[in-house]
């Protein structure tokens, strides 16, 4: 297992096709940043109550970000109707920022909303590094990640507690438990020779062994 520690990273953008999407999917890494930018892009959920939910969960998984949170308001599941919209927010984003990481759901996840935004982003954030998050449902579209971040046993029970704490909406789900969580950070950690970790995909990585 090969470990490779970038150089500080300053700035991060975070997006989202659903309140609750980076939380579940990168929640564990969003506690580790520190001291950094993070712009965040969620695409539904704008003016309800899961947009107060996603706010109070992302200062509470970002204590120490200068965090700035847009939510839209498309409707859940009709991305593909709303491409031209999800763009432009894209595309307004990338203007306001030059990220050193995004943060963002993968082109194999099976929800049409996760899929689509995943599809969005290298039209728009063409140099930058992408890390593509999973999300556990009933659709089965676990894959094989390729980049891990190790998370402490404290930072897993974290995001649990964070995940139950901040999204009542939520907890009728049948999928949306603590043995769930945990259990898909368990499995990632093995993977990668650690009690818990979370898994992402990335499509395309430069890296520069001369270190120049």
């Amino acid at each position: 297992m090969i470990t490779l520690r970038p150089q500080r990273v300053r700035r991060i953008v975070a997006l989202g096709a659903h309140c609750d999407d980076l939380a579940i999917g990168a929640g564990a890494t969003l506690l580790t940043l520190g001291a950094v930018r993070v712009d965040v892009l969620v695409l539904s959920g704008g003016g309800t109550a899961r947009e107060d939910e996603e706010r109070a969960a992302l200062k509470a998984f970002c204590p120490e970000a200068d965090l700035r949170v847009s939510v839209l308001d498309l409707p859940d599941g009709r991305l593909p109707a709303h491409w031209e919209r999800a763009k432009d927010a894209l595309t307004d984003l990338r203007a306001d920022t030059d990220p050193d990481l995004i943060i963002t759901p993968w082109t194999g996840d099976a929800h049409q909303d996760h899929r689509g935004l995943a599809t969005l982003v290298p039209t728009v954030f063409r140099d930058h590094l992408t890390l593509g998050y999973e999300i556990v449902k009933w659709d089965g579209d676990l894959g094989r990640p390729s980049v891990y971040q190790r998370v402490p046993d404290a930072i897993a029970e974290r995001k649990v507690e964070l995940l139950h704490l901040h999204y009542p909406s939520q907890r009728h789900r049948p999928w949306y438990d603590r043995e769930a969580f945990l259990g898909l950070m368990r499995i990632r950690g093995i993977e990668c020779g650690a009690r818990y970790a979370e898994g992402f995909h990335v499509n395309k990585l430069t890296i520069d062994l001369a270190g120049g």
